[in-house]
């Protein structure tokens, strides 16, 4: 049975190596383990089967600025991994709807995601530029870039561009 839950110090290995392999590359798990460091609310949630990790996801803060402004303060969902072996067979989903359930129950007004754009609509995710968000990256796909909105109310007015911690910019 998967179960998702908050990651563990003994899940660090298993993290990367998940992020490593699922990417084909180093840069995210690299930015997880600097977000792990540098940022105490990030959420880090995997999902296991029989103690071993099979993915995992990560929530990081990010903030809308307008004109050098703070507009407000969200989250950031990604990187998103799952072993490759596992891939295709739900596990993603699951991470990501604990995901949205933990942002919930903090009362976070939003969630951005930058991402395949045939996969994330599923759980509410829609083109952020449509709410007048942009990425704070040029050149990123105007499709790939989403938000779901948590807080109708909170994300009143909130436009301008969505700012993910520094810790991404080696991995862009």
């Amino acid at each position: 049975m998967i179960t998702v839950r908050v990651e563990q110090p003994a899940d660090i290995a298993a993290i990367r190596q998940a992020n490593d392999r699922a990417f084909g590359r180093a840069a995210e798990g690299a930015v997880v383990d600097r977000l792990r460091v540098a940022c105490p609310d990030v959420l880090s949630l995997v999902a296991e089967e029989g103690g071993r990790v099979l993915g995992h996801a990560l929530l990081s803060p990010v903030l809308i600025t307008r004109d050098g402004v703070s507009v407000l303060d969200g989250m950031g969902l990604g990187p998103l991994a799952v072993v490759p072996e596992r891939q295709r067979q739900g596990i993603g989903s699951m991470l990501v709807r604990a995901s949205i359930r933990a942002m919930r129950a903090r009362s976070c007004p939003f969630v951005i995601v930058l991402g395949h754009p045939e996969y994330y609509p599923r759980f509410g995710f829609e083109r952020a530029s449509g709410r007048g968000l942009a990425p704070q990256w040029e050149g990123i796909p105007d499709e790939a870039f989403m938000v779901l909105v948590l807080d109708e109310r909170a994300m009143e007015g909130a436009s301008g561009v969505a700012g993910y911690r520094s810790e991404f910019d080696q991995a862009v």
